[in-house]
């Protein structure tokens, strides 16, 4: 019986799969360097600079499928700390669905990387169709990436002002948005305005304006396998680095993370014990850390990496600023 009950409970510890994942330091990569043999962050059309050191990009790690042994195992290692599956697999989504999300994630930190970075060096700016809801007015006349030129017969300087304009009518009014899609001609098109279902009596269009760059040149941002918002804040550091004279980091090995949107806003993000780990063990010397993430990451900090504060990408840029120049930048 003995044997039996060993037998029995190596094959359960073994093979049979707990619900929880198992999250650790993952892979880090030089947003500054190549990915294979193509640029992490190419620029198409537009001289650039030479660069020089590191500009790092943290992942975490998630361990899926793992049996009881496996996740006691990781658990007692220090290095892992496990987590419910549900938190990173919902129940009613396939593992391609959260894969794909994942992945959609990561392109819209790429776009808002490109429009913060683009937009700190004042580059000239659109406003466009970011996103459109199924079944709105807008729905078969506008589409995502479409230019908004004018909205009830005013130009369109930025997105609160489309969204002003739209809520300022009443349910039922027609209006004329002006638009032009890709490089075909500008148009115009009259659309009656649904009510709004936030602010009840407003006009609704079913559009979320957003900014992106007006420039005759093409970035483009190349990682296999990461997924996520993480990576924005260092991808826009790299594009500002390959686009201004100099090197941004003054040479040193910084490494970071944070997710921007397309004004520069910096926000808190999971998982920074891991990402300060690998950090580390890459040769990183100072760490970007989000305001929001600086009392976990001062607890959690290795030996030998400073901690630079920053809640914006202005932040970042003037903090890189004084680490080249020999100056102490915020900490947490």
């Amino acid at each position: 019986m003995s044997v039996v009950l060993v037998v029995v409970v190596g094959l359960l510890g073994g093979y049979v799969q707990v619900p929880y994942v198992a999250l650790g330091p993952g892979p880090s990569y030089n947003t500054l360097g190549n990915d294979g043999p193509d640029p992490v962050v190419r620029v198409d059309g537009h001289p650039t600079f030479p660069t020089a050191g590191n500009l790092n990009m943290t992942t975490v790690s998630v361990t899926d499928q793992i049996s009881l042994f496996g996740a006691l195992g990781m658990w007692a290692s220090g290095d892992y700390a496990l987590a419910p599956r549900e938190l990173y697999f919902p129940p009613g989504k396939t593992e391609q669905q959260v894969e794909q999300e994942n992945t959609e994630e990561f392109n819209d930190s790429q776009t808002q990387a490109e429009t913060a970075a683009l937009a700190h060096l004042h580059y000239p700016m659109k406003v466009v169709v970011g996103q459109l809801v199924r079944g709105t007015p807008a729905d078969g006349v506008l589409r995502p990436g479409d230019r908004l030129t004018t909205v009830d017969g005013r130009p369109v300087t930025d997105p609160a002002a489309v969204t002003g304009i739209v809520a300022a009518h009443r349910p039922g009014d027609r209006i004329e948005i002006g638009f032009q899609r890709a490089a075909e001609p500008p148009r115009t098109a009259s659309v009656q305005l649904a009510d709004n279902p936030h602010r009840p009596g407003a006009g609704f269009l079913g559009i979320s304006p957003a900014t992106r760059p007006d420039v005759p040149f093409h970035i483009s941002i190349k990682l296999a396998d990461v997924g996520g918002p993480s990576a924005g804040l260092m991808f826009a550091l790299a594009i500002i680095d390959k686009l201004t004279p100099g090197e941004l980091n003054g040479g040193h090995f910084v490494a970071g993370t944070g997710e921007i949107d397309d004004r520069g806003q910096v926000g808190r993000i999971g998982g920074i014990p891991f990402k300060l780990t690998r950090a580390r063990e890459a040769g990183a010397t100072e760490f970007l850390v989000p305001e929001g993430n600086c009392s976990e990451a001062k607890a959690q900090a290795p030996d030998g990496l400073r901690l630079i504060r920053i809640s914006t990408l202005d932040d970042a840029v003037h903090a890189l600023d004084a680490l080249r120049a020999g100056q102490a930048p915020p900490s947490c």
